[in-house]
Parts: structure tokens; C-alpha cells; sequence
């Protein structure tokens, strides 16, 4: 085998180990961050967040979390920013799992294009926690919220679109 061949397999080896180490998601690796995308389902809402409908299979536009822990039933769909005069954005946040002991729900959301951020997070608090909430955001665009309560998080995106 020359040199040249086994320099380039060891090249080729070594760039594909970094790729491993970046995938795993190892300390050190880099992380890629997907692009915002809400992505809203129009389908039957899953079964452990059907409490209080009258159907048996209902059917309102709704985002899951990416982690399967929290669904965001969407009854002010489409979202706006700001609301219009005769809608509001309604949001019922149902936990996969429900909490012995209610904790507040706090959202962390972060307007973003596409992979990047814009502008400062907005926080937002749920003193009740998940449950029947209206959640106004300051400005259109797809936002990343990070959900936190009872001990337990999840992250999804929302679109709000311009509204008024």
C-alpha cells in the first residue's frame, strides 16, 4: 500500500470519526440546531390528552412536544401577533403525565429564522401550570418555546402569524 492511499484512508477515517463524536452529541461535539417549524397536526389528538372532550375521537389543530411529554391543543388557531379584536390565542397545555402536587408551567420562547435567534426570549408563567391558557407573544414568526413544570420539560414551535 503507498503512502499517499494510507494517508487518505486515515484522512477519511478520521473525518468520519469526528462526524460520530458530533452526532452523539458528546461534550465538546457541535450541535446543530434544527430550524424552527411548527409542527401542527390536524389529526385525532392523542389519547392521554382527550380528558374533558365530549367525542371520542377529537379533532383540534394541536403541536406535540418534541419529547412526547406535553401537547399544545391550539383553540385560537390560526395564532396571531397580535391578537385580532375578536379572537384570542388559546392554548390548553396537557402534560402526558400528570403532576401529585400542580407546579407552575414557565415558557422560555425565542423568536427564530430558521436556525438562528432574533431579538431577546420572552418569558412567560402559568401559575396554575399546564392547563387552559391564553399566550400572546410580541411579534409574528416561529417561536421555540421551552416548556418546564413539575420537574418535567419540553420544547416545541409555534407559529404566530401577523395578526391585529
Amino acid at each position: 500500500m503507498s503512502g499517499v492511499g494510507s494517508t487518505r484512508k486515515l484522512a477519511w477515517a478520521a473525518l468520519a470519526l469526528v462526524a460520530a463524536i458530533a452526532a452523539s452529541g458528546a461534550p465538546g461535539a457541535t450541535q446543530s440546531v434544527a430550524p424552527c417549524r411548527a409542527a401542527v397536526r390536524h389529526d385525532v389528538i392523542p389519547v392521554w390528552a382527550r380528558a374533558g372532550f365530549s367525542g371520542p375521537r377529537p379533532r383540534v389543530p394541536y403541536v406535540l412536544g418534541r419529547s412526547g411529554r406535553i401537547v399544545a391543543i391550539l383553540f385560537g388557531y390560526p395564532l396571531q401577533s397580535p391578537p385580532g379584536a375578536d379572537r384570542n390565542n388559546k392554548i390548553l397545555w396537557v402534560p402526558r403525565t400528570l403532576a401529585k402536587v400542580p407546579a407552575a408551567l414557565w415558557i422560555r420562547a425565542q423568536r427564530m429564522q430558521g436556525t438562528r435567534a432574533v431579538g431577546a426570549p420572552v418569558g412567560r408563567v402559568l401559575q396554575g401550570g399546564p392547563g387552559p391558557s391564553i399566550v400572546d407573544l410580541p411579534a409574528a414568526g416561529c417561536w421555540r418555546l421551552k416548556l418546564t413544570w413539575s420537574g418535567r420539560s419540553d420544547t416545541l414551535d409555534l407559529v404566530y402569524g401577523a395578526g391585529g
